[in-house]
């Protein structure tokens, strides 16, 4: 991806120097991080190697930030969010009547607490709605390239732009929606709902590339990178990695291939519209 490095986002909160396990709890609670969270943790757990599930309630003290290693890091993280948010103040409003406004990044390091919980890094990037913030910890690209074999700088971007798709959602009240629909839902049904939402994010983060494309930032092997990472955190490669087994009724986030098409969609048409995952039959 073409970008220029040149300082942190205004939006960028960096909490590295302060995170760490909190004093007598565990990991982020199951039911802040949707329907089916459970076997998503249990199978990052496995396939990261790393236990989300003890709640011990031991104390971890915060590894020491490094910022001539990772500044580079911060920089890049800080260009993609200022670059996709600025997508979003232009596109969506002008496609869909509602104005956007800004959401906060958050850089935190082995644990962090939310509106929606406290979680641990393993968990994965995610987005809290009551706080409009996302939250990262960059161990987590380390572990998209070396553990889940999607590496690439515009897999990195893929990653926050689909968080910031959530931001979009609930700008847009379809994450008030969704759980809305759940309620009084089988557990199946609930998941089917949860998959949906995702996938519409991973259309989201498409909107925000086929933007890139537009500006003639992206660099040959930009997509395939992008298209890998959603791949790679697909629900089936997870549950084949962490116990050999598929199991669709339990996915939460979808297939390899319902992200990757979905993805795609946002792709090649720019277009908000086109992201309408709880219209389709078939997903």
């Amino acid at each position: 991806m073409r970008w220029t490095p040149g300082g942190r986002s205004a939006d960028l909160i960096d909490m590295r120097g302060s995170s760490g396990r909190r004093q007598g709890g565990g990991g982020l609670p199951i039911g802040k991080l949707g329907i089916g969270g459970t076997i998503i943790i249990g199978l990052l757990s496995l396939v990261l190697g790393r236990n989300l599930l003890s709640g011990d309630g031991s104390q971890q003290v915060a590894s020491p930030v490094d910022d001539a290693s990772e500044e580079r890091q911060v920089q890049f993280v800080s260009f993609v969010l200022d670059d996709a948010q600025k997508t979003w103040s232009e596109q969506l409003e002008k496609q869909t009547g509602t104005p956007y406004r800004r959401a906060k990044l958050v850089l935190f390091r082995d644990g962090v607490a939310s509106a929606c919980g406290f979680a641990e890094s393993a968990v994965g990037p995610f987005y809290c709605p009551p706080d409009e913030k996302v939250f990262v910890d960059l161990s987590f690209f380390r572990d998209l390239k070396d553990r889940l074999g999607a590496p690439g700088d515009f897999a990195q971007a893929y990653v926050i732009a689909h968080e910031l798709g959530h931001h979009v959602q609930n700008v847009l009240g379809t994450d008030d929606k969704m759980r809305s629909l759940q309620r009084g839902k089988s557990k199946r049904e609930q998941n089917e709902l949860s998959v949906r939402l995702e996938l519409q994010a991973d259309c989201l983060a498409g909107v925000w590339a086929h933007s890139t494309g537009q500006r003639d930032l992206l660099e040959k092997g930009d997509i395939e990178e992008a298209m890998d990472a959603a791949a790679a955190v697909g629900d089936d490669r997870l549950q084949k990695m962490g116990t050999g087994h598929v199991q669709p009724e339990t996915w939460t986030h979808g297939s390899s291939a319902m992200r990757m098409k979905w993805f795609n969609r946002g792709l090649e048409t720019g277009q908000v519209s086109a992201c309408d995952t709880f219209r389709e039959d078939e997903i």
